[in-house]
């Protein structure tokens, strides 16, 4: 039998609060980035972060600076700069990982699935045929092959040297 470990998964499973004291995406645009924090990069409107949790490696949250809850509550700006950092974010994950395919979603609102249902944000993820298997269906466990460091490492490198291209 193999066993897969994600032990960073623990900590979430554990706490009965799941929500941090104080909304998460607006304090990464009071930091610079680093994997402490997962964010990978910032602009003056939205951040690209790295999910702490996960569905495939590559999984990516493109976040607004504003805190609303609503896509209709931002600027033309903010939604065409968010739009500008989602292609990016596909290009760049295309670049690194290969996949045969991209997920991009928002859930608006807890019915929805929203884990942060206050500050909107985009998902956006690598996907391959085959990365669900019966471990994740029948044993309610999902199993990421490659560490959360070097995942940052990885797309922070290649953000950083994108980005500076195009200055």
């Amino acid at each position: 039998m193999e066993i897969n470990f994600t032990p960073w998964r623990l900590e979430y499973i554990k706490s009965e609060n799941k929500n941090e004291e104080g909304c998460i995406f607006c304090k990464a645009f009071e930091m610079e980035p680093s994997f402490s924090n997962l964010l990978i990069t910032k602009t003056k409107n939205c951040a690209v972060m790295l999910n702490k949790y996960p569905y495939n490696n590559g999984h990516l949250l493109i976040v607004p600076k504003s805190h609303k809850d609503s896509l209709t509550l931002l600027s033309e700006e903010e939604i065409f700069e968010m739009a500008k950092m989602l292609v990016l974010s596909e290009k760049i994950l295309r670049s690194i990982y290969n996949p045969q395919g991209i997920n991009l979603g928002m859930n608006l609102g807890i019915a929805a699935g929203a884990g942060i249902v206050e500050h909107i944000h985009y998902h956006i993820l690598p996907r391959w045929i085959g990365d669900t298997n019966f471990v994740t269906v029948l044993g309610n466990l999902r199993t990421i092959p490659e560490d959360l460091k070097d995942t940052y490492e990885k797309v922070k490198n290649i953000f950083d040297s994108t980005l500076k291209k195009q200055i």
